[in-house]
């Protein structure tokens, strides 16, 4: 895997490629020591579409994405892809919408397993009460994130 480091807004994040497709995104504090550095049009297109989501655009959906996973969580995070900029899902919706209303859990742990966070929108998914719940590169991260989203940019 190559990789590509940025500073963005929210603090450091490393941009993983392998094969030509991006497959991994780590936020603030999970950027692994070990990173084999370099560049690709995959890297650099996925930077670009990094700082244009901190500009208020989203991102593009013709990114070549390769998450990985398994069968559920695919469809977990095809799910995520579906969630419309600045708005918001709860696991038990995203776990109804797939057909299986009892796996609100199950839908988190897909989420926390993302790979591939803003590119798959895990941070749009909020507790059944609309609170912010889990994330990656922590609460205040996923706040900062939606309240980016809520701006009018566009």
């Amino acid at each position: 895997m190559i990789c590509a480091v940025w500073s963005a807004p929210i603090g450091p994040v490393a941009l993983g490629e392998e094969g030509g497709r991006l497959v991994r995104l780590w936020l603030l504090g999970q950027i692994p020591l070990d990173l084999t550095l370099g560049d690709s049009p995959a890297l650099t297109a996925g930077l670009l579409a990094l700082e244009g989501y901190f500009r208020g655009c989203p991102v593009p959906k013709d990114l070549p994405l390769s998450p990985g996973g398994t069968p559920f969580q695919r469809a977990v995070w095809a799910a995520l892809e579906g969630i419309p900029w600045g708005e918001t899902r709860t696991y038990g919706q995203l776990a109804a919408q797939l057909g299986r209303p009892g796996a609100a859990r199950a839908v988190g742990q897909a989420c926390h397993r993302n790979p591939l966070p803003i590119f798959i929108p895990c941070h749009r998914v909020v507790g059944a009460n609309g609170s912010l719940t889990g994330f990656a590169g922590g609460l205040a991260c996923k706040e900062a994130l939606l309240r980016l989203e809520r701006e009018d940019h566009l």
